[in-house]
């Protein structure tokens, strides 16, 4: 399962509620302190417009966890959004993380009763458990979890280590500015349905996912960082070469997790069009690249999404 974490971050806004993971005692583990202010780097991200006589809907990829620093929310996209009635993510962040922690732990949690030593080789084991204390966890903390929760996991706090936030994220900034300009914020998807996408996983599955986490920590950073690079430069293209290794050797996770939601986004944007108004949808920046990505799937539907230029 080569690559995973770079189909995982482009496509799921779920990311940054990981640190919402429960340990013994019901402690929450929390994201690290925000970093000092840094000097700001212009960033120019793709935008797309569908539009007929009386709607215009507003397509925007972002990435969930950013450094401080990046410029994105100006020039067209600024422009975009401040013309919008509404804003629409893939769902509605949740402010409250206790109650995350609610909705997360029990689909985390295994009810079969196996651990994840029992899932791994001594080896793997072995590994497993270095990584875990290596970002500040027991190396026991999800043992009676399912393996997505601390693939999951794995993959957010190693990044924060990094100095990506993700307050710093596209939603995040986008849900403040929407809120301060009284702009109602829809969901296309909710909370239960994304960690649905993982909990529902083949065991199989998940082991991989975790041991590849576990076998390219170290890799997490660089590899976020060439993506948030192509993201900033508006380059859809090569953020979807960027992502084709990992999603040609999983198919049956870019079904789940980018091919099928995109189609249904695609008809409920398609759905959207039948009302007057504007809306500005931010979805992640991997459902807007490649070969069906959510453009595509507008396409079938006879509506076509046409790159803003700025």
């Amino acid at each position: 399962m080569k690559n995973w974490f770079k189909t995982f971050v482009a496509t799921c806004a779920v990311i940054p509620f990981a640190q919402c993971a429960v340990l013994p005692g019901g402690n929450i583990a929390r994201a690290a302190e925000p970093v000092a202010a840094v000097a700001t780097t212009d960033a120019d991200p793709a935008l797309w417009v569908v539009k007929d006589k009386d709607t215009t809907i507003y397509l925007f990829g972002t990435v969930h966890v950013l450094k401080p620093g990046l410029g994105w929310f100006d020039e067209a996209v600024k422009t975009a959004f401040d013309k919008s009635d509404q804003l629409m993510l893939e769902m509605i962040l949740p402010e409250d993380q206790a109650a995350v922690a609610q909705t997360m732990v029990p689909l985390a949690m295994d009810q079969t009763g196996k651990t994840i030593p029992s899932r791994l080789t001594p080896e793997q084991l072995k590994a497993y458990q270095a990584a875990m204390t290596s970002v500040g966890l027991p190396a026991n903390a999800f043992d009676a979890f399912e393996p997505w929760f601390p693939a999951m996991t794995l993959s957010v706090l190693p990044l924060q280590k990094l100095g990506f936030d993700p307050e710093q994220g596209a939603e995040k900034q986008l849900t403040a500015s929407a809120k301060a300009a009284g702009k109602p914020i829809g969901g296309l998807e909710t909370l239960e349905q994304q960690l649905g996408y993982f909990d529902t996983l083949p065991e199989n599955t998940q082991v991989s996912f975790l041991n590849t986490v576990v076998k390219d920590l170290d890799k997490l950073g660089p590899q976020l960082d060439t993506m948030v690079a192509q993201w900033a430069k508006g380059d859809p293209a090569a953020l979807a070469v960027t992502m084709n290794e990992s999603l040609a050797a999983t198919p049956e996770i870019a079904k789940v997790l980018l091919w099928d939601r995109n189609a249904r986004w695609a008809e409920q944007i398609q759905a959207r069009m039948g009302q007057p108004g504007t809306v500005f949808v931010a979805v992640g920046a991997g459902h807007l690249a490649g070969e069906k990505s959510v453009q595509d799937y507008l396409k079938e539907r006879g509506l076509v999404a046409k790159r803003v230029k700025y």
